[in-house]
């Protein structure tokens, strides 16, 4: 009932672990597919190994969370080994990469594809690192560039995961789809900030980070709403998804599957599950038979 497929990879059911959870050790991977994950995204991974930026980089508000991790990881020569451990757990893994440059993001995804990942995730959208992710996916023609590259230098899908901190998000996913994208993640978090009255100054180590959480999850909807009505591309809805009722509004937005990333913090890992279980519950309830009947219905 719950089977979807996107980017030619099929998955039990439409709940992806997000970038950036659980994504850095292969062993958490594993654990998030075997408590009911249909598919994992890696956090994103760049040539070499980065620190990212001072602390405190992750803070919970009202409106959720803010972080500003700065696209810390190990480096891709020491990450073959956990893509390994995450493909124990039997579903589909798709490595998220970064880099400075095109070339640098040609470099990865290769020795991504190389570890055996299913499909590409190209983070064009990190809010909160100077020359990486958003740098890349807020004007037209150096997206283009960048998917181009690495769809001439990779076989398996590459998706590429865009920002709403744009001014024109559906040129942005029309410049993906002329360079022959496979799909898109819809979205990443959202510019902000927090200040500390008392001591007048940002809580964030670096000051300006991204926003997550329920708040941002009508924008992330209308985000796919557009891409999937003003493109043919596949869309993995991201941003907001606690709960099977955000998931749902996803999916009729046009989303093939959810990406479900803070919701891990506030559900527990065993998120992925109830997720699913509460979908199903809906789908009984409402007489779908599956999961095609819900995906783009609020398209018209």
């Amino acid at each position: 009932m719950l089977e979807t497929e996107i980017c030619g990879l099929k998955l039990d059911n439409p709940t992806v672990l997000a970038s950036g959870i659980l994504g850095n050790v292969g062993s958490s991977l594993r654990r998030c597919a075997r408590q009911g994950a249909g598919a994992l995204v890696t956090k994103s991974i760049g040539k070499h190994e980065r620190q990212g930026h001072k602390n405190p980089t992750v803070i919970r508000v009202k409106e959720g969370y803010l972080n500003a991790v700065g696209l810390a990881n190990q480096g891709i020569a020491e990450f073959g080994c956990e893509v390994a451990t995450a493909k124990e757990g039997g579903v589909p893994v798709i490595g998220s990469v970064f880099g400075f440059s095109v070339r640098e993001f040609v470099s990865v995804a290769a020795t991504m594809e190389d570890y055996g990942v299913d499909a590409i995730e190209l983070n064009l959208s990190c809010p909160n690192v100077g020359k990486a992710g958003a740098f890349f996916g807020t004007g037209e023609e150096l997206t283009y560039e960048v998917v181009k590259a690495v769809k001439d230098s990779v076989s398996v899908p590459v998706i590429a995961k865009l920002t709403a901190n744009t001014g024109d998000l559906v040129a942005i996913a029309k410049a993906c789809e002329r360079a022959e994208c496979d799909g898109v993640t819809a979205i990443n978090t959202l510019k902000a900030m927090k200040i500390d009255i008392k001591a007048g100054m940002p809580i964030l180590g670096h000051k300006i980070g991204g926003l997550s959480g329920p708040s941002i999850k009508p924008v992330g909807v209308a985000s796919v709403y557009e891409i999937v009505k003003e493109t043919d591309l596949p869309v993995m809805g991201c941003g907001g998804v606690t709960t099977g009722e955000d998931a749902i509004e996803y999916l009729m937005a046009g989303a093939s599957a959810v990406q479900i990333g803070v919701g891990v913090a506030d559900r527990g890992i065993s998120i992925f599950k109830k997720v699913s279980r509460e979908i199903e519950e809906f789908m009984v309830e409402n007489n779908y038979k599956s999961l095609k009947e819900i995906i783009g219905v609020a398209q018209g």
